[in-house]
This record gives structure tokens, sequence and C-alpha cells, in this order.
């Protein structure tokens, strides 16, 4: 599968097979992803990368806190100007159009996003952290390591699809912070940037077919000197 084909096919994977993903398979592919580029080679991110009962920790203790307001390391956006909430607002209307879940009808809404904090069920996550030291500096904030942690969780989405795995990158993965401390014995020195559900894509599922549209390059993009 050459690199156009990878790009191609990766998608966001919503519903997944129980089955664990080796952990050879796993090293593979995020040792293989630390090719990422970054900022003077700094190579700002570290990896918590977890299955089997400690994955099941992590979702229990997320639906217990499900009420909660989310408090994620790395900020949710508080606006959403145009184009971007059209955006957001489409796949959301794709996604609940699959599922069949109505506009008025909460009890469903809420489940799925209950079904987002536990992963979609997916085996196994990776979570993708960085030095909070490096991110918050002098009061500022650094998005330089958050971008690089984008570079390297990009690598491990594109090499997961070469090996017939789904993944889905989520901020719901993330929103409690406190509970994967707690769980994985992440100290407070790291940020939790994203999380990375992975696992084998259940295609039987409807949702696994949705292939979300992209602004064609003449809407994004500008061109000089040609």
């Amino acid at each position: 599968m050459d690199i156009v084909e990878v790009i191609s096919q990766r998608r966001s994977i919503r519903a997944f097979k129980p089955n664990p993903v080796p952990q050879k398979v796993l090293k593979e592919i995020v040792e293989l992803a630390l090719r990422a580029p970054s900022w003077a080679n700094t190579q700002p991110w570290e990896f918590a990368i977890v299955g089997g009962k400690k994955l099941e920790e992590v979702r229990e203790g997320f639906m217990a806190r499900s009420s909660d307001i989310p408090n994620p390391d790395v900020p949710i956006p508080k606006e959403f100007p145009e184009p971007f909430n059209t955006r957001r607002r489409a796949v959301g209307a794709s996604v609940f159009e699959i599922k069949g879940i109505g506009r008025e009808d909460k009890e469903k809404r809420v489940a799925w996003t209950l079904a987002g904090l536990r992963l979609f069920e997916a085996p196994n996550a990776i979570y993708v952290l960085t030095s909070r030291s490096f991110y918050l500096q002098a009061g500022s904030v650094n998005v330089w390591p958050i971008f690089d942690c984008g570079c390297v969780a990009e690598n491990i989405m594109l090499l997961a699809t070469k090996h017939g795995l789904g993944t889905i990158a989520q901020i719901a993965a993330v929103m409690y912070p406190d509970v994967l401390r707690k769980v994985l014995e992440i100290p407070d020195s790291k940020i939790i940037v994203l999380g990375i559900a992975i696992g084998y894509p259940d295609w039987d599922e409807p949702i696994n077919q949705l292939h979300t549209e992209r602004a064609s390059l003449d809407e994004v993009a500008r061109w000089y000197g040609f």
C-alpha cells in the first residue's frame, strides 16, 4: 500500500472489533511514527500506550466523571467561527443520520457522547503527551510542541491504516486528565494532548462507512508566482 492509498483510505473509525492489537504491531507503528518532523528536532512527544484492564479502568473512570464539566489539559475552543462551525456541524449531522439519532432524541445523543468517552470500545489507545514546562513558558503558551504532536499523531494514524487498523483522534479521550493521571500514573509535569483510539474496524457497522468531505483546494489555497 503506497502513501497515496494510505492517505486516501484513512478515516475516523467509530466502531471497533474487540480483538486487541498485538503489542508488537503497536510498537512497530509508534517506533516508525517517531520519524515525524519537529521544531529544531526537539521531539517533544511522549506516549502512554494502553490496553486490557488498564484501558477498562480508564473507561470506568470517565463514566464516573461523565456528568462533570470537562477539563482537558489543552483547552477546548470556546467558539467556532465560520467556516469552521459549518464543517463541524456537517460531520455531526452525518454521524447522527447514519446512527438514526433524531435532533430531539436527547437520550440517544447522550448515549453517543458516552460512546465517545469510552473510545468507541476500541481495544487499545495511544495517548500523546508533552512536557508542561515546554508548553507553558513565562505565562504564555508555546504552541509548537502541540503542532509537533499533531505530526507524530498523523504518522501513527497513517501507519495504523497500512496495518489494516482503524483509528480516531479524540479530544473526548482526554476530557478528564485527572483520571488518566491516576490510572496510568502520568505525572503532572506532562500535558496530555490527545488520545488516539486504535483497533480493528468493525466494517459491519454503517458508521464506519462515513468518509467526511474536504474543502476543495481552490477554497483553501492561493498560488503565487505561477
